[in-house]
């Protein structure tokens, strides 16, 4: 069995009368993407900050990489990113200049080669010497995911990473995720949207009301529910269909530069 590389036991957190986390529990395994899916307000983005020591648990253990991050946390720093809702990207610099900023903070050697690699991986070369400014809003996410990989962490979370973007961008960040985890990277997302999660998650836990109500894979929350019936009806293509047929995906033109 893949050894787990996120392990939470009984989480709680409170604000004063708040109880935002009631003993959460659910497991990650190594390089594998895991979803943790719920609505505003349940809780997800309070459960990333405690995995990536931002915020101390009132109660229970969690471990990243094997390492608590409640007595441990440098070690658990060292090995994971995190990317937030809103991308952390300085719009006075270029994508350049981002990367190589990042890059230097961790004191890597040769950070010009790390920035010109990972705008090449992402299809920025050619916005790279912009100021970001400029950029698209799919264009920010994926420099500052890019920005997040540089050290290569060996988890990164990812906090609700689609919010605010269009149809087009949204899949171009669904193709980066999908790539991470195949690289071996563990990716641990927040979304409240439920065909992120059915797209990109290779096991999926629905957080409500700051407990895990459900978890499992996509096929395992199916059986949940009784079994379909079969019913014959025209299928009528979505709004999402027609914007991307007409728009054209699935060719480079779909992830290079858009201002």
């Amino acid at each position: 069995m893949t050894a787990a590389a996120i392990r939470v036991e009984g989480i709680e957190k409170s604000y004063k009368d708040l109880h935002v986390l009631r003993g959460v529990d659910f497991e990650v395994a190594s390089g594998s993407i895991f979803a943790l899916l719920g609505s505003n307000g349940a809780g997800k983005t309070t459960m990333v900050k405690i995995l990536s020591t931002l915020l101390k648990a009132d109660g229970g253990s969690a471990a990243v990489e094997g390492f608590d991050v409640a007595t441990e946390s440098l070690q658990v720093r060292q090995s994971i990113s995190l990317t937030g809702q809103f991308a952390a990207v300085d719009e006075i610099l270029t994508g350049k200049e981002n990367l190589i900023l990042v890059a230097k903070l961790r004191h890597l050697k040769n950070p010009g080669q790390i920035a010109d690699q990972l705008l090449a991986q992402f299809s920025l070369t050619d916005a790279g010497s912009r100021k970001v400014a400029t950029y698209s809003g799919g264009m920010r996410r994926r420099l500052d995911i890019a920005m997040s990989l540089i050290g290569n962490p060996k988890v990164i979370f990812l906090d609700e990473p689609t919010t605010g973007l269009d149809p087009e961008a949204r899949l171009e960040v669904w193709q980066i995720v999908k790539k991470l985890a195949t690289e071996g990277t563990t990716v641990l997302l927040t979304t409240q949207y439920l065909d992120e999660a059915e797209q990109l998650a290779d096991r999926i836990a629905i957080l409500h009301e700051g407990r895990i109500i459900a978890s499992g894979t996509l096929a395992e929350l199916k059986q949940l529910l009784p079994p379909a019936k079969i019913e014959y009806v025209e299928k009528q293509p979505s709004l999402e269909d027609i914007f991307l047929a007409l728009v054209g995906t699935g060719n480079n033109e779909s992830v290079k530069d858009r201002s």
